[in-house]
């Protein structure tokens, strides 16, 4: 990693532009900019998230924009509408205001006088996701995008549903933008800071029961799911992903589908932006945005959008870790996608084939050759099978990666290959259908692709999941038929991962997954007949085919840290309840920004709870503290938000307090419930 702090351009900061917004709304930005760009317009770079430039990203921020502003551009770092210093209230993810906003400062930032009239757009998570959203609307400025860890489709690959499940996530995101959007604006930027953080308070949406309720693919999650209509994805896109994070198919799609210039890496990577990312090796993504930039926002002709289509970090066998500093590896790049260098083997499924045998936990065969027997196999696994699966989107290295899945291994139902006599490379997604049949109306199937070592660790490669309301449609769910044999099909995630000669591949399959997929409202048991996985073979060379550039930022930002943090992440068990839980504990500490003086800190606690056999007793608790303090000045809120469930009814209730100093001034209680239609 490289700390750069000279550039081809010097560069000026505004911590404060106002961009006005058609309904009188003033949206706070900071600006980085040539310091000649009033003399000599340059293109403009967009990121418009809610996660509060002042504070809440300020460290990545000064490491990219400056980094990217010294190389002669205007770097705009926005903060939504109702978060940070920004006026007005936050309805929602993603909403039709929020996007409306999107093109009124991409059209406002076109038309300064520092600006040459072409706009880009970048962002990571949610700014991934609305850079996306925004090109999908064509603002006649928009000319390129650089989109990280984002999605096309928001039901069927966001912290929603995956594969019509509910996950854990969906609370857990809700409680998370309860926390973060219920911070004020910084006094020193807003004089009217208590008034509007009290209306903000008051207007605060909790937002995780609206988004259980919605248990289909509707309009609500068809608005911004640029894969509606693929034909409108125009703008030229740079699009990133990581084997580590839940986003991965997106690149895939893109690359795929989108008629644009578009090209897609994928890397080891959390949920980071890949020049600061775990697990390494880390890239240079900002020189590469820039090449990205200079292509589409100033015309240079420099080949970029003659790059591979598709770029990827083959992970090679290693043994389990949540908590990789690096993953041994090689890159390939395709010059298309899909790649002719991919090919579909199909392995059937069958019960142990006589004389094979597998350590650890044999109950199925994985085979080429499909079974001349009938045969019948049972799936009920335990309610607190899942977790050693990890966080949906892992942000560091606090063991948020899935560990050793042998212990939920041999909780499920397994079918395993044959020994590896040479390794196997696989690149893309496989897809895996089962015929089986449930005996209760509601349930789901959890698929985990694994590498097996010959001391029987287990390593996840990939996993997907169904829930079986959705095995024909996810517009139209309808409840199973117990008892009624059914076809299902899903695709598990797209992987890029070499397994060595000596390991064997495993198909593991559970009916839970805690606390990853919230739990099904009875213990069903599922009865497979029949299956098989299609798995992607990749033919390519074992050579590195793409050397990325080294890792650079610019300079970090100055700070001086008043208390450390702490994270812990365990797991309980009630010797006498037998109830087991997850415990992540994330305190951050205290940190104050020398440049202007404002302190902020946070602490996470989160309990996910369950017994074995209830999957009625499924709880999740989060309590979120936030604070903020200057001189005399302190603010702090806290959220304690909590998720159960009968067997008709979601409950989902929270608790959101305000403190100025010792007083507190606000306080709002939630407690809704969400009818079990499908989950």
């Amino acid at each position: 990693m490289t700390i750069r702090t000279e550039f081809p351009h010097k560069i000026t900061e505004i911590d404060d532009m106002g961009i006005p917004m058609p309904d009188g709304i003033r949206l706070s930005a900071r600006a980085w900019l040539p310091q000649d760009a009033s003399a000599n317009p340059v293109p403009a770079v967009l990121e418009y998230i809610p996660y509060r430039k002042r504070d809440g990203t300020l460290l990545r921020d000064e490491m990219m924009h400056a980094y990217v502003a010294g190389h002669g551009y205007a770097c705009i770092r926005v903060d939504m509408r109702g978060n940070g210093d920004s006026q007005g209230l936050m309805e929602d993810e993603y909403s039709e205001q929020e996007l409306r906003d999107a093109e009124a400062v991409i059209d406002w930032l076109s038309r300064q006088p520092w600006c040459s009239g072409n706009v880009g757009m970048m962002g990571k998570s949610w700014g991934g996701f609305n850079c996306l959203q925004t090109a999908f609307r064509q603002p006649p400025a928009l000319k390129a995008v650089v989109s990280v860890c984002s999605t096309t489709d928001r039901f069927a690959d966001d912290i929603h549903f995956k594969g019509g499940t509910l996950l854990g996530e969906n609370f857990g995101w809700g409680a998370v933008m309860l926390a973060y959007s219920s911070r004020p604006a910084d006094p020193l930027l807003r004089n009217d800071w208590k008034g509007d953080w009290l209306q903000r308070l008051e207007a605060m949406p909790w937002l995780a029961p609206r988004w259980a309720s919605h248990q289909a693919r509707d309009a609500y999650w068809k608005h911004g799911s640029v894969g509606e209509d693929w034909g409108r994805n125009t703008v030229p896109a740079m699009i990133w992903g990581g084997w580590a994070d839940n986003y991965m198919n997106t690149v895939a799609a893109l690359v795929e589908h989108s008629p644009a210039p578009t090209k897609g890496v994928v890397g080891p990577w959390v949920h980071q932006y890949p020049h600061t990312a775990v697990p390494g090796p880390k890239v240079g993504f900002l020189q590469m945005a820039i090449r990205w930039w200079d292509r589409w926002l100033k015309g240079t002709p420099n080949g970029a959008e003659a790059d591979p289509a598709y770029r990827a970090y083959i992970l090679h066998s290693e043994p389990p870790n949540a908590s990789p500093k690096h993953r041994v590896g090689h890159w390939v790049a395709e010059a298309q996608w899909p790649s002719p260098r991919v090919t579909a083997e199909v392995l059937h499924l069958a019960s142990v084939r006589a004389g094979v045998s597998h350590p650890r936990t044999p109950v199925g065969y994985l085979g080429t050759e499909e079974s001349k027997e009938r045969w019948s196999l049972a799936l009920s696994t335990p309610q607190h099978l899942g977790l050693e699966t990890g966080e949906f989107f892992p942000m560091g290295l606090n063991a948020e990666m899935p560990g050793d899945q042998a212990s939920d291994d041999a909780k499920s139902l397994c079918f395993d290959g044959d020994v590896l006599r040479e390794d196997l490379q696989l690149l893309g997604a496989a897809e895996l259908r089962l015929t089986l049949s449930s005996d209760k109306p509601l349930g789901f199937v959890a698929a985990r692709i694994c590498d097996v070592a010959p001391d029987g660790s287990s390593v996840r490669i990939a996993h997907g999941m169904l829930n079986l309301c959705h095995r024909d449609s996810r517009e139209n769910p309808m409840p199973m038929v117990p008892g009624q044999v059914v076809d299902v099909g899903f695709r598990i995630d797209q992987m890029g991962y070499r397994l060595a000669a000596g390991h064997h591949l495993r198909l593991a399959l559970s009916n839970s997954y805690w606390p990853f997929v919230w739990p099904s409202p009875e213990a069903g048991t599922l009865t497979i007949t029949g299956g098989n996985l299609t798995l992607p073979v990749h033919r390519g060379a074992d050579a590195p085919e793409w050397e990325p550039p080294l890792a650079e930022h610019a300079r970090p930002w100055a700070h001086k840290v008043l208390r450390q943090g702490e994270n812990r992440r365990y797991v309980e068990r009630d010797l006498l309840t037998d109830k087991q839980t997850l415990v992540v504990v994330t305190d951050e500490g205290d940190t104050e920004n020398l440049s202007h003086g404002l302190v902020s800190g946070e602490s996470l606690t989160e309990r996910w709870e369950i017994h074995p056999d209830d999957p009625l007793s499924a709880r999740a608790h989060h309590v979120w503290e936030q604070r903020l303090s200057r001189g005399p000045w302190a603010v702090r809120t806290r959220v304690d938000a909590e998720m159960t469930a009968t067997a008709t009814h979601l409950r989902m209730t929270a608790r959101l307090e305000a403190w100025e100093g010792d007083k507190r001034v606000f306080v709002r209680e939630w407690d809704e419930m969400v009818e079990r239609r499908f989950v």
